[in-house]
């Protein structure tokens, strides 16, 4: 069995079928154990952690930082036996739709009729046949595409070389043209050690500057040719940013360069026109959570029939009893909010009305006798709902723990998709934000979701007396075709009222 292992980016579970490489934990020449966390992923779901499979010596990184990749596509390559000498020479993995393995690296196409290794239909470890994931392997030939005639890369059988086989210098514009020299054969190839490549070099007989189609398009938009730029990106390939400052440097030279880019009448040197356009504009990739989140918020809002209801309610009473549970000596290292008198609440009045707490499923409803709890966290890389499971079974302790570790753990953006999956009902607390109310849309699969203002002082007829009171607005959306106007309304009515005096509801509800 070969010590020289590939590690395939695993399947993260929920049909996922790509991550992105956020941060690599390990380098090349490092020394791992098994289970080492070695790179950090962020797929639609959110960002985890994954282990090495193996313990030994890194070889290769095959995917730098901020790159897609296909689940089942080698990631890294390991030693597993570093003290027997040095390793064999290796080849790059086999990389997911015929693209070489950083990004940017061109594609060397394989000879006529050979499927490259790892492609879909081609040979894979172990004789097994390369597959998409979910799928079977294909029953029929598979065909490739005719090359294109203006093609001008040499067949290499099929085998793709490593990023070190075949640099070649930049060469100043200026410089005189130099014969080609033939080819030399192809011999075998050194591993790859890195994924920072030397800026200043770029794959031989590409014939052009190396670009992401993005990048080419904005080089476009904002005038700027690509091939006077020197690319600070894997193999030297352009940027974005290469471009944008490309695109200040022309901005800035062209109030002197001619009178109708910037200057006034006569000649004489003026301020510079304002500057409208895409030059003034950032594109922001739709990706990972902002992605699956703009997905299901559609889906959800063109599907279910949204009702939203608005109660004000005086949460003086629940804020007392927060500052009680604080001062309790075994509740001083727990954090206590309002949210956890509103779960409560919500929790004790689907006990009351158990069919807020179920799903819609075609020609059946499906209600639940547990309630998984969401509580909505905004993140970094946007909003996620994760659930604390059978919320109804905790004691209120145990719930204020649970909600501290399930905001703790998307703060720092390691929320597992386990635990974003399986919800029955949602809290998202826009009141931290200074806002009053709002009307929220519900997650899918679910029937209610309860939008917490925030808390003011106002004035407050409290026993047939103006008083200041603390009080928040609750907005409750929830699906017409399961929850009815009375329904819902009982439901947030009594949620209101738990908040309103708790110590009264938990007496007459337990």
């Amino acid at each position: 069995m070969s010590r020289i292992k590939q590690f395939d980016l695993p399947d993260l579970g929920e049909g996922l079928t790509e991550g992105e490489i956020l941060k690599w934990l390990v380098a090349v020449g490092d020394v791992i154990e098994l289970n080492q966390p070695i790179v950090e992923v962020e797929t639609a779901k959110a960002a985890v952690e994954i282990p090495a499979k193996w313990g030994g010596q890194v070889q290769a990184i095959f995917h730098p930082e901020g790159a897609m990749v296909e689940v089942g596509t080698a990631i890294i390559e390991i030693d597993t036996d570093p003290s027997a000498g040095p390793a064999p020479a290796a080849g790059p993995p086999p990389a997911a739709n015929g693209s070489a393995g950083l990004a940017g690296q061109p594609e060397i196409p394989p000879a006529d009729g050979a499927i490259e290794p790892g492609m879909i239909g081609g040979p894979a470890p172990g004789g097994r046949t390369a597959v998409l994931v979910g799928y079977g392997p294909r029953t029929t030939a598979a065909k490739r595409r005719p090359r294109r005639s203006n093609d001008h890369q040499p067949s290499t059988g099929g085998v793709t070389p490593p990023l070190a086989a075949t640099p070649a210098v930049h060469a100043a514009p200026a410089a005189p043209a130099t014969p080609a020299t033939p080819a030399a054969p192809a011999t075998p190839a050194a591993p790859v050690t890195s994924t920072v490549p030397d800026p200043s070099v770029v794959p031989a007989g590409t014939g052009k500057t190396l670009a992401k189609p993005p990048v080419r398009k904005l080089a476009r938009e904002l005038g700027v040719d690509l091939a006077g730029l020197s690319g600070s990106g894997p193999l030297g390939s352009v940027t974005r940013d290469d471009v944008l400052r490309a695109s200040q440097q022309l901005a800035v030279a062209s109030p002197t360069e001619a009178p109708e880019t910037g200057q006034l009448a006569g000649g004489s040197a003026g301020r510079s026109v304002p500057r409208t356009g895409s030059e003034r504009e950032r594109r922001v990739p739709v990706k990972g959570v902002r992605r699956l989140t703009a997905e299901n918020m559609v889906a959800s809002a063109f599907t279910a029939p949204h009702v939203t209801e608005f109660l004000t309610v005086d949460l003086t009473r629940s804020m007392k009893a927060l500052d009680r549970l604080r001062a309790q000596p075994e509740w001083r290292e727990i954090r206590v909010s309002p949210l956890l008198m509103v779960a409560r609440a919500m929790i004790l009045a689907a006990h009351r009305h158990p069919m807020v707490n179920s799903a819609w499923a075609g020609d059946e409803i499906v209600v639940k006798d547990y309630v998984n709890l969401g509580v909505a966290a905004a993140t970094e890389r946007g909003l996620i709902v994760p659930n604390i499971k059978d919320a109804g079974r905790l004691s209120t302790r145990e719930l204020a723990e649970a909600m501290a570790d399930l905001v703790r753990t998307a703060k720092a953006g390691r929320t597992a998709p386990a635990d974003m999956a399986g919800g029955t009902m949602t809290i998202t607390n826009v009141g931290v934000f200074g806002v009053d109310s709002g009307t929220p849309i519900l997650p899918p699969g679910e029937s209610a979701i309860l939008a917490v203002g925030t808390i003011r002082k106002a004035p407050w007829v409290h026993k047939e007396k103006i008083r200041i009171r603390q009080v928040a607005t609750l907005a409750l959306s929830f699906d017409h075709r399961i929850i009815d106007g009375e329904l819902g309304s009982a439901f947030l009515r009594d949620i209101g009222a738990f908040l309103t005096d708790p110590e009264a509801m938990l007496l007459a509800w337990t």
